[in-house]
C-alpha cells in the first residue's frame, strides 16, 4: 500500500479544504457550516515530488454514545488506526481549545507519527494561535493556509522523511476514462460502480456489507451521506471502486445549499461510473424519484443494475417479486431486460447475485459486433418489416456498422434519414437488444445519409473553360 496520511481535527478547521488542496481537485464538499464531512474520503495526493494517499475525516467531537457524532468519532478513530501518519489540524485563529487538548492526548497514545498543523494562519490573525499550538506537545506546528496554499513547502519537508522511511509504494490508483475503448480493469484502474437511490434506501449499509467492514457511516437517520465516497476493494478477484452517494430527493424538496451540493456530487459520480446500481426500498419501490434516477443513468449511457433492498423484511416474497418485474417492464421500458436482483444489506443475502449481475451487465456494455453480422441482421430486419415510404419515397437502409462501445453505438447509412420515424429506430434498437443478447444496456443508434460524408457535397460546380468545351467536341486549340 502507498503511504497514508489521515487529516483529523475539530469540525470546521479546514480539513476538507486542505484535502482538496493536496489532491488537486475539489473532491470533498466544503461549506462554512461545521460538520459537513461525515464519511472517510480517500484521495491520491500530489505534493511537490511526493505521492501518497490522504484521508479526509469527520470533525472530532467529544461524543462516545450511539449518536451521529459518536459514530462519526469512531469512524475517524478507525482512520487514524489505518493511516501511517496523522496530520492534526487546529484553527490558528480560534487558538487551542479544550477539545484540541483532549484529541492531542488521544493521538499521542496511538504511537503513530503525528504532524501538527495550524490552519488559517495567514496574516496577523493566526499568529497568536500558532504560538499557542506549542502547548499541545506535538512538536513545532506547521503554519498553513489551505485556502490560499501557503505553507505547503513546510508540509513537504515534514512528510518527506516519513514517506521515505515507509515501505516502497505499490501501483497507485489513477483516474479512469470510462468511455475509453481500450479499458482494462487493473488495480490502478478499477471497475467504477456508483450506488444511487433515495435517502434511507440503505446504500451505505449495502457497501459496508460488500466490502466486509464498517467503512461508511450508517444509522436510522435519513440523509447521513453527503459526499460521493469511493471505496476501493476487490470483489471476486476483480479490483473495484464503489461510490456511495447522497440520497436524491425530489428537486422541489431540496432547499438547503449543502443538500444541493451533495446531490450534485452524486450526479457527478453517476457520470464517471461504468455500472450504476439503483437501490430501491422493497417497501416502496419505483417511486417517481427512483424512476428519474434510473432514467438519468440510462441517458448518461451507463450500465444499470436494479437492486431491491430490505428483502429480508418482505413477507410475501414470491408475489412481491412478480409485481416488481411487471412494474419494472412497465415503468422503465428503456431499461427492459436490465438485471433486477433482491438483496438484504443488513444480512448480506443476495450479494452473490448482485456481483454476477454487475459483471454480466459490464460485459454486455463492452460488447462489439462484427460488421458482417450486423448487415446480415439488418437485411433480415428489413425483410421482416420494411421501412416506411413517407410521401411515396422509399427509405433505403444500405449499410450498418458499430462505431463505439461503452455503451454500444451503431450507425446505419440510409437515404432520407430525417424522414425515418422514431418508431422504426426503436424497432431496430429492440431487435439489437434481443438478437445480440444486450438486455438492459443503453444502445445508441444514429441514422446518416451517405452523402453526409461526401467532401464535395456543398462545392459549387465550376464553369467549364472554353478550352474544355473544345476538347469535349473533339477540337484542338491552335498554338
Amino acid at each position: 500500500m502507498s503511504f497514508t496520511l489521515a487529516i483529523v481535527g475539530r469540525p470546521n478547521v479546514g480539513k476538507s479544504t486542505l484535502f482538496n488542496r493536496l489532491v488537486g481537485r475539489k473532491l470533498a464538499l466544503v461549506d462554512d457550516q461545521p460538520g459537513v464531512t461525515r464519511d472517510l474520503r480517500e484521495g491520491a495526493a500530489r505534493l511537490a515530488d511526493l505521492r501518497f494517499t490522504v484521508i479526509d475525516t469527520a470533525g472530532l467531537e467529544d461524543a462516545h454514545d450511539e449518536s451521529l457524532q459518536g459514530r462519526m468519532r469512531r469512524l475517524t478513530e478507525r482512520a487514524v488506526a489505518m493511516a501511517d501518519a496523522t496530520l492534526f489540524v487546529i484553527d490558528a485563529r480560534a487558538g487551542v481549545t479544550a477539545n484540541d487538548q483532549v484529541f492531542a492526548d488521544i493521538l499521542r497514545k496511538t504511537g503513530r507519527p503525528v504532524l501538527l498543523a495550524a490552519n488559517k494562519a495567514e496574516g496577523n490573525a493566526g499568529q497568536s494561535g500558532l504560538l499557542d499550538a506549542f502547548s499541545l506537545g506535538l512538536g513545532e506546528p506547521l503554519a498553513l493556509s489551505a485556502e490560499h496554499g501557503e505553507g505547503m513547502a513546510d508540509l513537504v519537508e515534514a512528510l518527506r522523511p516519513l514517506i521515505e522511511a515507509a515501505a516502497p509504494a505499490q501501483e497507485t490508483e489513477v483516474d479512469v476514462d470510462v468511455d475509453s475503448e481500450d479499458r482494462v480493469i487493473t488495480t490502478s484502474r478499477p471497475l467504477q460502480i456508483a450506488v444511487v437511490g433515495r435517502p434511507n434506501a440503505g446504500k451505505s449499509t449495502l457497501i459496508n456489507q460488500i466490502v466486509g467492514e464498517e467503512r461508511l457511516l450508517t444509522g436510522p437517520e435519513a440523509g447521513i451521506t453527503r459526499d460521493a465516497i469511493g471505496v476501493p476493494f476487490e470483489w471476486g478477484d476483480v479490483p473495484m471502486r464503489i461510490f456511495d452517494t447522497a440520497g436524491m430527493r425530489k428537486r422541489a424538496k431540496v432547499q438547503e445549499k449543502l443538500e444541493k451540493l451533495s446531490v450534485s456530487d452524486g450526479l457527478r459520480a453517476v457520470k464517471f461510473a461504468e455500472v450504476v446500481v439503483v437501490l430501491l426500498d422493497a417497501a416502496i419501490p419505483f417511486e417517481t424519484q427512483d424512476l428519474k434516477i434510473a432514467d438519468l443513468a440510462e441517458r448518461e449511457g451507463r450500465a444499470v443494475v436494479i437492486a431491491v433492498n430490505k428483502w429480508d423484511m418482505e413477507p410475501e416474497k414470491q408475489q412481491k417479486l412478480k409485481d416488481l418485474r411487471v412494474g419494472f417492464e412497465k415503468l422503465l421500458p428503456q431499461l427492459r431486460g436490465a438485471p433486477l436482483v433482491t438483496v438484504s444489506a443488513k444480512t448480506g443475502k443476495g450479494l452473490d447475485k448482485l456481483h454476477a449481475a454487475i459483471m454480466k451487465i459490464h460485459e454486455t456494455w463492452n460488447i462489439r459486433i462484427s460488421t458482417a453480422r450486423l448487415n446480415q441482421w439488418l437485411s433480415a430486419m428489413i425483410e421482416a418489416h420494411p421501412p416506411p415510404a413517407p410521401g411515396g419515397r422509399r427509405i433505403k437502409l444500405r449499410y450498418m456498422t458499430q462505431v463505439k462501445t461503452r455503451p454500444p453505438g451503431f450507425v446505419v447509412m440510409c437515404s432520407h434519414p430525417q424522414n425515418l420515424p422514431q418508431a422504426y429506430s426503436r424497432y431496430l434498437v429492440n431487435g439489437l437488444r434481443e438478437d445480440f443478447n444486450m438486455p438492459g444496456t443503453p444502445i445508441r443508434l444514429w441514422m446518416r445519409s451517405q452523402s453526409e460524408d461526401n467532401p464535395f457535397k456543398n462545392r459549387k460546380k465550376s464553369t467549364p473553360s472554353r478550352l474544355t468545351k473544345h476538347v469535349k467536341k473533339g477540337e484542338t486549340k491552335k498554338a
